[in-house]
């Protein structure tokens, strides 16, 4: 591991945050930034997250405009377009930091349905507060004031006496 170069490291490696970042310049540039990847492969990262209508009724296709910081879209397209670059990357590793914050639970259920699917062969690290995120995942870590203080699976961690996973699925079921 110690001779990974760092281009080796971030050509695997594809991190969706909180506050989705765009540039400027066309949609094709944003999912694809090295010209990697086919247009077919890239109008199938856009179906895969719900967006190939959208960008169909644009009129443009791949060459749809993006204007700074992705402002012509909106809060939610810019994360599915960040998700879609993920996944045109093909990232052996996925960092999802609170990537569905600022969507409804129900597209966020979607989006999740969509990361299991698409990105099985993928380890992906999810920072997230909504439980139900991370309550598919293969283990959870529990912090409290920057400690480590639980880990183990979702179902473990909901069934132990005094577990503060517990107790904050308990809260969030009410």
């Amino acid at each position: 591991m110690a001779d990974l170069s760092l281009y080796d490291l971030r050509s695997k490696l594809s991190i969706v945050p909180q506050i989705p970042t765009l540039f400027e310049g066309t949609l094709k540039f944003n999912l694809d930034p090295h010209g990697i990847q086919t247009d077919v492969f890239l109008w199938t990262c856009l179906q895969k997250c719900q967006l190939k209508e959208v960008v169909k009724g644009l009129g443009q296709g791949l060459d749809a405009r993006v204007e700074i910081g992705g402002l012509n879209w909106s809060v939610g397209q810019r994360q599915l377009i960040c998700l879609a670059r993920a996944l045109a990357a093909k990232a052996k590793v996925l960092v999802l930091d609170e990537c569905s914050a600022s969507v409804d639970v129900e597209t966020d259920e979607r989006l999740q349905g969509m990361i299991r699917r698409e990105f099985v062969e993928c380890t992906v690290l999810t920072i997230a507060h909504r439980l139900e995120t991370v309550n598919h995942c293969d283990r959870v870590l529990v912090l409290d004031d920057g400690k480590v203080v639980e880990f183990d699976a979702p179902n473990v961690l909901r069934s132990r006496e005094g577990s503060i996973f517990k107790m904050l699925w308990e809260q969030q079921q009410q």
